[in-house]
């Protein structure tokens, strides 16, 4: 069972609601490479809110995948697509299915 997660709720800039799915989309490959990224997850809340789960084993796996490249592809382009900057939160898993 995977033992941490992280949780970015991420808000659209009024019109950029395509552009914030397709970024998403197209981080897919990127995250795939991360053998330590366990799951990833990109999330249409509802309109303009979405949202990216994963989990990981460790700490260090955790670490590394916001060390790397969807992170600072993320950060790059937050001022352009979001209207608040990412907020990412760490979480313990207690149970999984």
């Amino acid at each position: 069972m995977p033992k941490l997660a992280l949780y970015v709720p991420l808000k659209a800039k009024p019109g950029k609601e395509r552009d914030v799915a397709d970024f998403l989309t197209s981080a897919l490959p990127l995250v795939q490479a991360e053998a330590g990224t366990l799951t990833w997850y990109a999330i249409e809340e509802g309109p303009g809110a979405y949202a990216i789960f994963d989990t990981f084993d460790t700490e260090e796996d955790r670490q590394a995948h916001l060390d790397g490249k969807v992170a600072a592809a993320l950060m790059d382009k937050a001022e352009e697509l979001f209207s608040e900057p990412p907020q990412i939160r760490k979480f313990t898993l207690l149970a999984a299915k």
